[in-house]
């Protein structure tokens, strides 16, 4: 039999992150945009300068319901109508909510970007907020709260908040709001909302992909350019807080067959000279089903079928007032609870005592900086990264220099790194489970205090 040859990889070729070009409307809106042969699917990405910690206590779920509303009508289309146009352009608009921003998604083949702007520029100048579709929205996100409470993940993550926060701060909180808040919000209050926090010149736009025949300064200008509003600066951030004192918070679950784990703290967040360094030693710890944690817990114990380590940014500042959640997460059987924790434990000690390989070491960087240029290979990817840096307040660049961090990294830096993301005695552990079944075992275990909360 004869066999077609077999085709031999040709030379790697060079690849660094993109940087954007920076400019500013005469609105005072900032720009980014960064050109990208052959993705003829522009997407766009709006940052709106309304936080979290912006919306009124009794009102927590309003910027999520606003975000939502952007695309509910304007004063040119109603709500069905306003769909209708975005279709015709094959255009995709979504929007939502988080502690930094409001962000507003838009994505579209070039060939239809003239009209996809200037429907964008609509809802974000002239958004309609009629009653029938705030009404709607908000009845839409009060189904959805009971869902959220089922289900164990995310029931273990708004314990973990609770816990880790001061009640005074946003974060403590649910990002979209509780039952009592969202039913009490109104078309009056997203409209208000949306003025006192929406304009222009605390506004940022992402704009990336194939710009060929298309005079993207002036399409900006006609559409973008043509929403006024005051000028203002950004909401200041507050300093996050957190106590990580190690305790348990069992979420009790009655009957439940698995437990869900979480445990986890506050750390360095992407400013710091660390996260590097914190990145790669996480990677190896949990990231990937060849990490650490998924050897012992899944394929020599039995115990799950994956667990996870991560760096989350909650609110990072170039002022220093931002942090970084750093977490394990999986679900394990529940009659194992108490030896599956044990042993996520163990292997944060081991690797303390022995630190990385240099096999795991290159492992990583491969799967973290190696398939890099596969990961941007769409303009929706690079956008979505040149608005994080946005918001995070981080410089243009950032991302390019984080790869060359992350390939110069040895493993001692790394080790070390992770085990001071992951200090077995600064922790919080919550667990969302039968707490009949896994209390004493895990007091037996004596990382803390064990309390139980339905």
């Amino acid at each position: 039999m004869t066999f077609h040859p077999q085709p031999q990889p040709g030379e790697p070729k060079p690849w660094a992150f993109p940087a954007p070009e920076r400019s500013t409307l005469d609105n005072g809106l900032t720009l980014l945009t960064s050109h990208r042969p052959g993705r003829r699917v522009i997407a766009v990405e709006v940052l709106l300068s309304a936080p979290l910690a912006a919306e009124p206590a009794a009102l927590e779920g309003v910027a999520t319901i606003m975000a939502r509303a952007l695309s509910e009508g304007t004063d040119e289309h109603s709500a069905e109508e306003f769909a209708a146009e975005l279709e015709r352009c094959g255009a995709s608009l979504s929007a939502h909510a988080d502690h930094a921003a409001v962000r507003v998604s838009l994505e579209v083949p070039a060939s239809r970007l003239d009209r996809a702007l200037a429907l964008l520029a609509e809802a974000l100048r002239a958004p309609a907020f009629a009653e029938p579709e705030v009404k709607r929205l908000v009845a839409n996100r009060l189904d959805e709260i009971p869902h959220e409470l089922a289900n164990p993940a995310r029931r273990a993550a708004m314990a973990l908040s609770k816990e880790l926060y001061p009640a005074s701060l946003r974060f403590s909180r649910p990002r979209q709001g509780t039952e009592e808040t969202v039913r009490g919000i109104d078309a009056a209050a997203v409209r208000a909302f949306y003025q006192a926090h929406v304009r222009p010149s605390t506004t940022t736009a992402v704009v990336v992909g194939d710009f060929t025949g298309i005079d993207l300064p002036a399409l900006l200008t006609g559409t973008l350019g043509r929403w006024t509003g005051d000028r203002a600066e950004p909401r200041p951030r507050a300093a996050i807080t957190s106590d990580d004192t190690a305790r348990v918070v069992i979420v009790d679950r009655p009957g439940a067959v698995q437990t869900q784990l979480l445990i986890g703290r506050t750390g360095p967040d992407r400013q710091d000279p660390v996260w590097a360094a914190q990145v790669l030693g996480t990677y190896c710890l949990g990231g990937t089903l060849t990490s650490r944690l998924d050897r012992v817990l899944r394929e020599e114990k039995g115990y799950t079928y994956g667990v996870r380590a991560f760096a989350q940014v909650l609110l990072s500042s170039a002022d220093g007032t931002g942090a970084a959640l750093l977490a394990i997460s999986g679900s394990v059987a529940t009659e194992v609870t108490g030896p599956a924790l044990a042993d996520a434990r163990q292997v944060i000690r081991t690797l303390a005592e022995g630190g990385l390989t240099e096999e795991e070491r290159d492992v990583a960087v491969q799967n973290l900086v190696g398939v890099a240029p596969l990961r941007y290979e769409t303009a929706a990817a690079v956008a979505d990264t040149f608005a994080d840096q946005v918001e995070q307040e981080l410089p243009d660049d950032y991302q390019a220099r984080l790869y060359a961090r992350l390939a110069a990294t040895g493993t001692v830096e790394a080790t070390a790194a992770v085990v001071n993301a992951f200090p077995l005695d600064r922790m919080v552990v919550v667990l969302v489970g039968d707490a009949a079944a896994i209390a004493d075992p895990v007091r037996e275990l004596g990382i803390g205090p064990v309390s139980i909360v339905s």
